[in-house]
């Protein structure tokens, strides 16, 4: 039984918002997807995203599987009568609506905040857009690569030397903002537990990645200028840099606290001779002065060895200082840290026929643990089991909201 366990959600959205739900529902939220009986959510119809394919066994879509697991998925056309009032007693009956329509298709089918409050004054209304609920680009189209641009993002990765911005592929603005959109739910559920009372909230892809680089944001506008980009060539700091190693992958070491790991990292890198070389005898008192010419030194040694061979040669000193191999994706979906965490959980997903590892939660409960107890849904796949189930409708009622169109 997860922390959620008894929250109805109905997640009345298109695209990445759905992350959001899947959250909740991993969390063992009852999660009801809302679907037009004839174009569904248009993320099943995405054939490729970044230039890739993106389909996979049974005709489902990896992009849509990522973010809709844990959910039930019904139709229902809210421009016919039947279905708005199909619609309005799910929200009689639920504790939180995700969507992430437009304020004018919203309002056009009278489900605005204030329509359904009216039904349910304990209902939490969360709406996720792209620039946010105000100013001038509220309601203007966006995309996980756009909030990257305006965020600052796509400026702050990247190497100095490299004049381009850059893009990162993988939805990370799109997963930031769900993430975010249920930071707001939770709060927002505490908080009708003290008072009673639901609300509308509201968050989008450009608060959230904004939210992501608070450090950088906040350094920037303190000290009147940015950090700079990362220059791997001139770092001040060469023990937080990142090295090629002999087998073309690479290796990166994260120790801020260079001074107090320095003779170590030394000896683990068969360079005692530099440990009291006046040259790098502390951060401020030489490494930094002379740090190009030490880190073609790191260059050239890190480059005599594989990654696998240094990675070896450090657990068997049991160094100390931070370091990590550099991984893609792949190297992370075998990683045993990331398994033995839950962070990666195997699934035994029914079309793809054998066990798969998917992104788990990433909070460990003690009690109520989180847990994927169903794959995305096919389309409309639960709509005559929550018509009954939730609303009562019987097989002769449900047959006939089919022959008008409502589901």
């Amino acid at each position: 039984m997860g922390p959620l366990e008894g929250i109805r959600v109905i997640n009345w959205s298109q695209f990445t918002p759905s992350g959001a739900a899947a959250i909740l529902g991993d969390l063992g939220a009852d999660v009801i997807k809302v679907e037009h009986p004839e174009r569904g959510d248009a993320y099943r119809g995405m054939a490729a995203m970044y230039g890739e394919a993106m389909n996979m066994a049974g005709g489902r879509h990896v992009g849509f599987e990522a973010v809709n697991r844990n959910q039930r998925s019904i139709t229902l056309n809210l421009a016919s009568p039947e279905g708005r009032e199909l619609f309005c007693r799910l929200v009689a009956v639920s504790d939180v609506l995700i969507t992430n329509f437009e304020d004018r298709v919203r309002r056009k089918h009278r489900v605005d905040y204030d329509d359904l409050a009216a039904i349910n004054p304990r209902l939490i209304y969360a709406v996720s857009s792209n620039f946010g609920p105000r100013g001038p680009l509220a309601g203007r189209r966006g995309f996980d690569q756009v909030a990257q641009a305006r965020s600052g993002l796509m400026w702050a990765m990247g190497d100095r030397e490299q004049e381009e911005p850059v893009q990162v592929v993988g939805g990370i603005c799109d997963q930031m903002a769900a993430t975010v959109l249920v930071m707001g739910i939770l709060a927002a559920l505490v908080a009708r537990e003290r008072d009673g009372m639901g609300q509308r909230l509201d968050s989008s892809l450009l608060g959230s990645m904004i939210h992501l680089q608070s450090i950088g944001l906040t350094v920037a506008s303190l000290r009147g200028r940015g950090w700079s980009r990362h220059d791997r060539r001139r770092t001040r700091n060469p023990l937080t840099n990142h090295y090629r190693c002999a087998d073309g992958k690479w290796i990166l070491f994260g120790e801020i606290q260079a001074d107090r790991f320095w003779g170590e990292f030394c000896r683990a890198l068969g360079l005692e001779e530099l440990e009291h070389d006046p040259r790098f005898a502390t951060a401020m008192g030489g490494r930094r002065e002379n740090a190009e010419e030490l880190i073609r030194i790191l260059d050239r040694t890190l480059a005599t060895k594989t990654r696998e061979e240094w990675i070896r040669i450090f657990e068997e000193q049991q160094v100390s200082f931070a370091y990590s191999p550099v991984q893609d994706y792949q190297e992370v979906l075998e990683d045993p840290q990331a398994r033995e965490n839950g962070y990666l959980v195997e699934y035994d997903h029914p079309a793809v026929g054998h066990p798969v590892r998917l992104v788990g939660h990433p909070v460990q409960y003690s009690r109520t643990p989180a847990s994927i107890r169903r794959p995305a849904p096919e389309f409309g796949e639960h709509t005559e089991e929550v018509l009954s189930e939730l609303l009562g409708c019987s097989w002769e009622e449900i047959a006939e909201l089919r022959s008008k169109g409502a589901i």
